[in-house]
């Protein structure tokens, strides 16, 4: 236990704790789990408590003959069965006690020296299923200062033990190997054999080769009890001039600053892969964002194409009777038929039927199709932005990164996600071609019969055409029959026949004008509307994706950068330790 420090200690105490404060504070905004938030709570109360040395083993490795050794007394009952079925506590005091504190841990007591500043932990077998195991990792190896990997050279670094042994890596802590029961042996080759395959094991899973101590405890409980012959083949003596050493008030010291550094780094790197995690998801996202955007980009620009393409084959309707009129004034204002144009009616006709002709029914027919056009590609259109999202959402199923059972983000992105696919799925469910197309339609003619004072909504675009053309048949007609009247008709033919052809090219350009305003004034609304809804119903999703990007970017950059300090930390710990 640190009793008294000096100067220096003391400023690299309070180092730690503040970088473990701030560690903290940035753990507790990024959402850590309660269990990980407790686990760095308890290493950092970890700095004013005794030492803690955790024994971790499976149930027939001999951690209890162990223990029994290293305090030199039998405290702990030993069997070839497991004996060991919860976490037990060594403390000090005068006399052996056995109780249960206020945790449910099970707590031992002698009178033995090395517990005076050392608390030991012996824990059930790596290869017991029982829920003590978690409570193992999340509490007791985070707070240790040491841990003791017991495996026995009859089996030695078993399956359940290597898996254990994965579940503390990532603390960070430091790990002693002992192989037990080294007395089986007759040759020391085959306990070489034994030694190099734990620490080539040990080091492949751990990333770094720790130590490796083969030892005997039953042959130390003996040389202990009264045979001190059998010490040096116990191989005791190494392993506890390596605790010693370790436990020495330098070395204590340096543990205590190391372990909850250490606890602190792994949760930093953890919530750092994890930041790093969800940023893969968020731009996978927001690449999903972008491609819609993309697409309805280029879907605009096609729908810009298609509709000046469509709106060509309306004028060329338009163009073709305007042709047609300027024939029929060729071939019907001239002197030659003088008689004829005294028929106003007939002349007018004459002009409705060759020169209208079909042009209002044209005119009705290409506009409906540039309006079932435009909603189908509208249909269309949310179709492609409903498929995108469902194969993004099973993308989602299957890959689920950055730690789900971290926070709500995985929960609250899923919600969105389907949120924004039954909206796109409901439009495309309930899109009535019909009723759009209608809506469409009357806002056009709407428009157009405005443009021309034609009586509103009621009146057809084929008939706006027929109102147009026939005006020019009217106003013509009309003023050829009074100048044939007034004898005069020889001389204001031609000049009547030019003014009839530019009426009918003005007539039919204006139409034209309000024709193609109207319709392009309806596509462009038809297009907002379009855009509108399609973002209203994925801005929800889009909001939450930006407002993610930018915190877990935060939360990287942040956990990154204090995880390299407590890195530089350890480091200058380790180096400050060496002679």
């Amino acid at each position: 236990m640190i009793r008294v420090l000096d100067a220096s200690h003391e400023a690299l105490l309070d180092q730690a704790r503040e970088l473990l404060a701030t560690v903290r504070d940035a753990l507790t905004e990024f959402g850590a789990t309660p269990a990980d938030q407790t686990a760095l709570a308890g290493s950092v109360r970890q700095l004013d408590e005794l030492f803690l040395l955790v024994i971790v083993g499976e149930f027939n490795a001999g951690k209890s003959a162990f223990v029994n050794a290293l305090l030199g007394q039998r405290v702990l009952q030993e069997g070839v069965t497991p004996t060991t079925a919860q976490i037990q506590v060594l403390k000090y005091s005068d006399t052996v006690t056995q109780s249960t504190d206020e945790h449910g841990v099970h707590v031992v007591t002698a009178p033995v020296e090395l517990l005076r500043d050392v608390h030991i932990v012996d824990t059930p077998g790596t290869n017991a299923i029982i829920r003590e195991h978690e409570r193992l990792t999340t509490d007791f190896v985070p707070r240790s200062d040491l841990v003791l990997f017991i495996t026995s050279a009859d089996r030695p670094f078993t399956e359940t033990e290597r898996l254990f042994l994965s579940t503390i890596r990532d603390w960070g802590k430091k790990i002693v190997i002992i192989v037990n029961k080294v007395d089986i042996f007759s040759r020391s080759s085959e306990l070489e054999e034994v030694v190099a395959f734990v620490r080539t094991a040990a080091r492949d899973l751990l990333g770094v080769t720790p130590e490796v101590m083969p030892v005997s405890a039953r042959l130390a409980q003996r040389a202990k009890q009264g045979e001190p012959a059998l010490w040096a083949s116990s191989g005791f003596e190494p392993l506890e001039r390596l605790l010693q050493e370790t436990l020495d008030a330098r070395g204590r010291f340096r543990l205590k600053l190391a372990n909850p550094l250490g606890v602190g780094k792994a949760l930093a790197a953890r919530y750092s892969a994890i930041a790093a995690e969800r940023l893969t998801l968020m731009q996978h996202d927001l690449q999903l964002l972008s491609d819609i955007d993309r697409q309805l980009a280029v879907y605009r620009e096609d729908m810009t194409r298609g509709f000046e393409l469509r709106m060509s084959v309306v004028e060329s309707v338009l163009a073709e009777m305007e042709a047609r009129g300027d024939r029929f004034f060729e071939d019907t204002l001239r002197i030659g038929r003088v008689m004829d144009l005294l028929n106003r009616a007939r002349v007018q006709r004459e002009f409705e039927d060759k020169v209208v002709a079909d042009a209002p029914m044209q005119i009705e027919r290409r506009v409906n199709e540039l309006i079932d056009w435009l909603v189908d590609q509208d249909f269309r259109q949310w179709q492609a932005v409903t498929s995108r999202l469902s194969e993004r959402q099973r993308e989602h199923a299957s890959r689920v990164l950055g730690a789900p059972d971290v926070g709500s983000f995985h929960n609250d992105r899923s919600r969105l996600m389907d949120s924004v696919g039954r909206e796109a799925q409901r439009v495309v469910d309930t899109y009535d071609k019909s009723r759009e197309a209608e809506a469409i339609a009357d806002q056009a003619r709407t428009a157009v019969a405005a443009a021309a004072a034609a009586g509103g909504a009621a009146v057809g675009l084929g008939t706006l055409v027929t109102i147009a053309a026939s005006t020019v048949a009217a106003d013509v007609t009309g003023i050829l029959l009074a100048s044939v009247v007034l004898g005069v008709g020889f001389l204001i033919i031609p000049a009547r026949r030019r003014r009839a052809k530019a009426t009918l090219i003005e007539k039919v350009g204006a139409l034209r004008a309000r024709l193609g305003s109207a319709l392009g004034s309806e596509f462009e609304r038809a297009q907002e509307q379009s855009r509108q809804r399609l973002a209203e119903a994925v801005a929800p999703y889009a909001r939450f994706v930006r407002a993610e990007e930018r915190r877990w970017s935060d939360a990287q950059r942040t956990l990154t950068a204090l995880r390299e300090r407590t890195s530089a930390f350890l480091a200058d710990l380790e180096s400050a330790a060496r002679p």
